[in-house]
């Protein structure tokens, strides 16, 4: 089977390529807090999410995932993702660079159609960990 436009060949080993944000603002998590309708004030009132233990607001754990699953798409493919699951580690918070990286650990067939197994991550500019996750892509052979 070979690849279609919108599948990538992909073998043990290959990476994701580096990419990196530009800082997350304030606007970025109004944003995403109008189009996902979660307006927990912890998101976008500093006077909230200090008085709950934090430094500012901070952005929304589904925020950075779709940051990951925008970036997995753009390497892989659109309609490639067939899986796709994250642990929210650590907040994220305004002025943050987020990095996101993937690497294939493993390629094979189901039903005919060949995968590949990915481990993928969002780090921070510090390099602390936000979230971490596992997705199948179809790929081409």
């Amino acid at each position: 089977m070979t690849a279609t436009a919108n599948e990538r060949v992909l073998e043990v080993g290959d990476k994701g390529p580096d990419w990196s944000s530009p800082p997350v603002t304030r606007t970025d998590l109004v944003r995403y807090a109008g189009a996902s309708g979660d307006m927990n004030p912890v998101h976008h009132d500093d006077t909230v999410a200090q008085a709950v233990g934090n430094p500012s607001v901070f952005a929304h754990g589904m925020f950075t995932a779709g940051v990951l699953s925008s970036y997995l798409v753009n390497w892989l493919g659109v309609g490639s993702l067939r899986s796709f699951k994250v642990r929210f580690r650590d907040k994220v918070f305004p002025g943050d660079i987020l990095c996101c990286n993937a690497e294939v650990t493993a390629v094979e067939e189901a039903d005919g159609i060949p995968l590949a197994r990915i481990n993928c991550s969002v780090t921070r500019q510090d390099g602390s960990v936000a979230i971490e996750g596992t997705a199948t892509a179809r790929c081409g052979r």
